[in-house]
């Protein structure tokens, strides 16, 4: 796979999973994982529209990475990091698996490819997240990973209205 950062190679079922960086043609997939998500639980806002719709400017371009997963060529999964003001801090953003892969243990291994990323790769001093605590299994995943909760003191003004849960990793 040319141009392609592989993360991990693991034989899943009949074909073989491979965790890399976006590629070029990745977009549709990015969008669409994400609407579906979003769609299902909440409503889709102004800033995921900005982000969906131009990747490259909003995550790339500024630094940022955008984690695939896929099987046989076909991506099921993603995973954003994104940029932030402060200096080697990036947001775990738009992470997405089809609701055909859940179950399967396929979030947790983006996952932890993503923070081994943006550790090792990107050089990230901290990691940070918004969810919702109506995502009961995300919210567990991110707490098994090492994700902490923010007090109440520490958190931001989010672009989000659904975002009741904000988590940050600190390496």
């Amino acid at each position: 796979m040319q141009g392609a950062l592989l993360l991990a190679d693991l034989p899943v079922e009949s074909g073989r999973v491979t965790i890399r960086t976006f590629q070029p043609g990745d977009e549709d997939a990015f969008r669409s994982l994400n609407e579906n998500w979003i769609s299902k639980h909440f409503k889709m806002e102004e800033h995921d529209y900005e982000t969906l719709d131009d990747p490259h400017t909003h995550i790339l371009k500024p630094g940022g990475q955008i984690l695939c997963v896929e099987e046989d060529g076909a991506v099921f999964g993603c995973v954003a990091l994104v940029p932030m003001k402060e200096a080697r801090s990036f947001e775990l953003a738009k992470m997405a698996i089809d609701d055909s892969w859940q179950g399967r243990g396929m979030g947790r291994r983006l996952l932890t490819a993503t923070v081994g990323y943006a550790r090792d790769v990107l050089k990230a001093k901290k990691l940070f997240l918004e969810s919702n605590a109506k995502l009961k299994n995300a919210v567990h995943l991110y707490e098994a990973v090492g994700f902490r909760h923010l007090p109440p003191e520490r958190v931001k003004t989010s672009p989000y209205a659904r975002a009741d849960v904000h988590m940050e990793l600190v390496f």
